[in-house]
């Protein structure tokens, strides 16, 4: 992990708090439980360098790390302890612990909000997190052990981040097809966050269908170690999906700008920009 100031996602970052001034002090209500309505194309985040009060920033920081900005709020995703900035605090950060690289035992102190995704002896996670112009709940999965076979219950969550009238998940390390019932509780997610590592968490054939499932309006690859497994992904979901290469790390998204038909929008981790 690099430990200087990557000036790319400080100027991504720096321009949403911004944002406090002038957003709405009240959370714009999501469609994660009816269906979204959009028509035009999303734009690169360098094309767009003020935020609306509806738009929600996505930044892919690295691995399966995310940064999320919507109404002068600020999360990062499968938080390690990196977030690219040496001394950006965000407001909220996520974790599930099937591997050290979507969390850490040590995070940053002066994080308000540090939700773990993993069952603990008290239970599942169960985290409905309301910010304002941010809400940040979980549905909780299963993962397999480290050594194979056995399933953990509850050891991962998917987590879901409603903002700008926009439901975005992040599936995490997902090991298996949810059920009915956990679909039912994610709900129309407008954005997806997807690991395509083929392996570690699912087959692309089965994460692929997770996708088809969810049928979300853009669909952001993640977790991949190679170009191998994302070819491969993307080559499976070209006959349903629309694919998009960004080149770069970052992306507005507002109800105003959905694609009108699913699209693959693949960003390039700031680690490798």
């Amino acid at each position: 992990m690099r430990l200087t100031i990557l000036p790319a996602l400080l100027s991504v970052l720096l321009a949403a708090p911004a944002l406090a001034q002038t957003a709405a002090p009240e959370r714009i209500p999501s469609h994660c439980f009816a269906v979204a309505q959009g028509i035009a194309q999303v734009m690169p985040a360098s094309f767009a360098p003020d935020l609306a009060a509806d738009q929600v920033r996505i930044h892919f920081i690295d691995h399966a790390s995310f940064a999320i900005a919507a109404g002068g709020k600020t999360v990062v995703t499968d938080y390690t302890g990196y977030t690219g900035l040496r001394d950006w605090v965000p407001d909220v950060v996520t974790m599930n612990n099937a591997h050290s690289t979507h969390w850490t035992p040590n995070p940053d102190p002066r994080i308000p909000h540090v939700l773990q995704g993993w069952a603990t002896e008290a239970g599942p996670a169960q985290h409905e997190l309301d910010l304002g112009p941010l809400l940040v709940r979980n549905v909780p999965t299963d993962v397999r052990s480290r050594w194979g076979g056995e399933a953990r219950a509850n050891g991962n969550s998917i987590f879901i981040f409603e903002a700008g009238g926009l439901c975005i998940g992040h599936l995490g390390h997902l090991h298996h097809a949810p059920d009915d019932a956990q679909y039912a509780s994610i709900g129309r997610l407008d954005v997806v966050m997807v690991p395509v590592d083929g392996g570690y968490t699912m087959a692309v054939s089965e994460m692929a269908e997770v996708v088809r499932r969810l049928r979300s309006s853009i669909v952001i690859p993640m977790h991949w170690f190679s170009g191998a497994s994302l070819s491969m992904f993307l080559d499976n979901m070209r006959a349903e999906f629309d694919v998009v290469e960004t080149g770069g790390p970052s992306l507005d998204v507002s109800l105003r700008n959905l694609p009108g038909r699913p699209t693959i929008m693949v960003l390039l981790p700031e680690s490798i920009n």
